[in-house]
C-alpha cells in the first residue's frame, strides 16, 4: 500500500505540473483550453469555475493526463473563436505550448533539488573499502580508506555524486581522473580505466565491477541480537557476548563468525566466549538452511553495531541558497543529459535494454524512497520528473517531441505536414511506445521473479 500510494502521488503530481505547463502557455497565447484532465478514461469528477471556460476533471485511470484545446481538426469551431483555436496559431506559438510541458517537469526538478540542497541531503562519504586484487581499482593504485574527492574535476561529497559521474564517464568510454585523499591525508591523482565494462555491467553493480566498494568499519564478533528460540539462545549465548574463537580458530571480525557457522550445518561446534571479562565455552549445532540451492548453517544471531563508527562515515551535503540554485540547475541538466545518453546507447545496442524500467519498478522505488523519509522521496520525484521531461521530448509521434518535429518541419517548409504523413507518424508512434512499454514491463516482471 505504501508503494501504491507513493506511486499514485508521484504520478498525479508530475502529470499536473506537466499539463499545467501546457495550460499556462496556451493561456498566454490566448488559446482556448476546453478541458484539463488528470487521468484518462471515464470522468469521475468535473468542475467548471464561475466565469471559466475550462472544465477541470479527474478521470478513472490516474496514469497520465491531458489538456484539450480548441482545434478545428477535432470539431467545428465557432467563427468568433477561430483566432483562439490551437491549429490557427503560428508554428512558434504551437511549439512554445508543446515544449512547456517538459520544461515544467524540469522546473519542478530544479525546485525540488533546490529545497533539498538548502535543507541538506544526507549521504555516505566516498571512502573506499577493501580493494580486490587485479580489479580496475587495484590497477589504478587505489587503496582501502582512500576518499574520492573529485571525478574529472567535479567534487564528490558523497557516493551518490561518484556513481553519477562515473556512469557518465562509462557511457562516454572516457578516461577517468580521480583525485583522492589517502588515509594519511595525502592528495593523490589516480587514473581509472572503464574500458573493461560491458553494456550488461550497467544493469548491475558497475562500481563493484570496477572494484569500488564503500568502506565499512570492521564489525567485532559481539552479539547484538538473538533470535527468540534460535540455536544460540537455546545454547546459552547472551547479548554482548564476544565470540573469541570457534573450534580453536580465533575470530577477528563478525564475518569470520558468519563463514564458520555457514560452513558447518548440523555439526557440533565449540565456541569460546568472553562474557564480562570471563572466558567460557559453549557447544552448539547450527541448524541447516537452504540458500540458493546450497545447505548452510545458521544459529540465529546478529552483530552489535557501534553506531559511532558508522556515523563518522555519514555526511550532509548542503549549500547557501544561491549556490543551491546553481547546483540544482546543474544537477537537473546533468541528469537530463545522462538520460539522453543512456537512451541513445540503448538504441545502438551499447547499453542493455534491461535498464528500462516500467510502472512496477517505479512504484517499488516510490515506496522504498517514501519509507526512507521525505528527503529521499523528494529526490525520487525530482529524478522521475526529469525522466518524464526527457521522455516527452523524444522525437516520437504522439509525444511532445513528435509534435515539435512536425511544427519544425512546418516552420521550414512554410506549410503543415500532410494529413497522411501525420497519420502514418501517429501509427509509428503508437508502435514504438507499445514496444517500449512491453520491454519495460518485461524487465519489471523479470526483476520481481529474480528478486
Amino acid at each position: 500500500m505504501t508503494s501504491l500510494l507513493a506511486f499514485l502521488v508521484a504520478v498525479i503530481l508530475l502529470v499536473v505540473f506537466h499539463e499545467l505547463g501546457h495550460y499556462w502557455v496556451a493561456r498566454l497565447c490566448n488559446v482556448k483550453v476546453l478541458r484539463f484532465s488528470v487521468g484518462f478514461g471515464k470522468v469521475i469528477y468535473s468542475k467548471r469555475f464561475k466565469g471559466g471556460e475550462t472544465e477541470w476533471v479527474l478521470s478513472v485511470i490516474p496514469l497520465g493526463g491531458y489538456v484539450k484545446m480548441l482545434d478545428e481538426r477535432e470539431g467545428e469551431v465557432a467563427s468568433e473563436d477561430l483566432p483562439r483555436a490551437f491549429n490557427r496559431q503560428t508554428p512558434l506559438r504551437r511549439m512554445a505550448i508543446v515544449v512547456a510541458g517538459p520544461l515544467a517537469n524540469f522546473l519542478l526538478a530544479i525546485v525540488l533539488y533546490f529545497a533539498l540542497l538548502v535543507h541538506g541531503v544526507p549521504g555516505l562519504k566516498p571512502v573506499l573499502g577493501d580493494i580486490k586484487i587485479d580489479s580496475v581499482a587495484a590497477q589504478a593504485d587505489l587503496r582501502r580508506e582512500d576518499t574520492i574527492v573529485s571525478v574529472n574535476g567535479s567534487l564528490t561529497p558523497s557516493w551518490q555524486e561518484v556513481r553519477w559521474l562515473l556512469l557518465d564517464a562509462v557511457l562516454q568510454q572516457a578516461p577517468v581522473k580521480l583525485e583522492v585523499m589517502s588515509a594519511q591525508g595525502q592528495m593523490l591523482d589516480r587514473r581509472l580505466s572503464v574500458a573493461s565494462l560491458t553494456p550488461d555491467d550497467l544493469d548491475s553493480d558497475f562500481l563493484g565491477k570496477l572494484g569500488l566498494r564503500p568502506f565499512q568499519p570492521p564489525i567485532a564478533p559481539v552479539i547484538g541480537k538473538l533470535v527468540a528460540g534460535g540455536v544460540a539462545e537455546k545454547a546459552g549465548v547472551q547479548l554482548q557476548d564476544r565470540i573469541v574463537s570457534i573450534e580453536g580458530v580465533t575470530l577477528s571480525v563478525w564475518d569470520d563468525l558468519v563463514q564458520a557457522v555457514r560452513a558447518h550445518p548440523a555439526q557440533t561446534l565449540s565456541l569460546e566466549i568472553n562474557r564480562g571479562g570471563s572466558l567460557m565455552s559453549i557447544s552448539l549445532s547450527p541448524e541447516s538452511f537452504v540458500e540458493g540451492g546450497k545447505v548452510i548453517g545458521r544459529i540465529g544471531v546478529a552483530p552489535y553495531i557501534d553506531r559511532a563508527l558508522f556515523d563518522k562515515l555519514l555526511t550532509t551535503v548542503s549549500y547557501s541558497p544561491p549556490k543551491a540554485l546553481l547546483e540544482a540547475f546543474h544537477k537537473t541538466w546533468g541528469t537530463a543529459l545522462l538520460s539522453i545518453k543512456m537512451m541513445s546507447k540503448m538504441v545502438v545496442g551499447e547499453v542493455s535494454l534491461k535498464n528500462l524500467s516500467g510502472p512496477i519498478t517505479i512504484a517499488d522505488y516510490a515506496g522504498q524512497s517514501a519509507q526512507m523519509g521525505v528527503g529521499a522521496y523528494l529526490g525520487f520525484l525530482a529524478l522521475i520528473s526529469i525522466s518524464l521531461g526527457v521522455l516527452n521530448l523524444l522525437p516520437i509521434p504522439l509525444l511532445d517531441g513528435g509534435h515539435l518535429l512536425y511544427y519544425s518541419i512546418e516552420l521550414i517548409k512554410g506549410s503543415p505536414v500532410s494529413e497522411r504523413l501525420w497519420q502514418v507518424g501517429q501509427n509509428i508512434g503508437i508502435a514504438m511506445l507499445v514496444t517500449m512499454m512491453a520491454f519495460a514491463l518485461y524487465n519489471d516482471i523479470s526483476r520481481l521473479i529474480s528478486g
